[in-house]
């Protein structure tokens, strides 16, 4: 089904806008409830009582975690192409330091770029890329992430 192209000019008026998706805060149990549920055994995503955590100090998060915080904006955003079936196109996480339990974590996102292209039978696809940015308490860069999504 073709994307009504209103809704995409729509999205296209907030290309470089940035909106503050909300604050997180990290607890331990969800920070060893994501390792379970991903299959990492770490010691160090473990509660904070066991020995090897005492030597790094609180559980910190696995970096992937971050990746499951804020994306329901994302999907907030999309609402406006309810004719389009979307796909993941990639992923580009950079963690520039460690998220520990009891760390507030605030996420900002914004549509850095979408692009229009014509399908094979003349439909028009979308391609867009969303930008998320997660800070501390503290206002300290933890983590930024790139994800490219295609409407179809």
């Amino acid at each position: 089904m073709a994307a009504d192209a209103s809704n995409i000019e729509a999205l296209k008026a907030k290309i470089g806008v940035e909106r503050e998706v909300g604050t997180y805060e990290i607890e331990k149990g969800m920070i060893r409830k994501f390792a379970r549920a991903i299959g990492d055994a770490n010691p160090r995503w473990q509660d904070e009582a066991n020995a090897v955590n005492r030597q790094y100090g609180n559980a910190t998060a696995p970096p992937t975690m971050m990746l499951t915080i804020g994306l329901g904006q994302i999907e907030q955003e999309l609402a406006v192409l309810p004719s389009m079936a979307i796909l993941h196109g990639s992923t580009e996480m950079e963690c520039h330091q460690a998220v520990k339990a009891g760390d507030n974590i605030s996420v900002t996102i914004k549509l850095a770029n979408l692009r229009e292209r014509s399908g094979r039978d003349n439909s028009t696809m979308v391609f867009m890329i969303f930008e998320l940015i997660y800070k501390n308490q503290r206002q300290d860069l933890v983590a930024t992430c790139r994800q490219t999504l295609i409407g179809y």
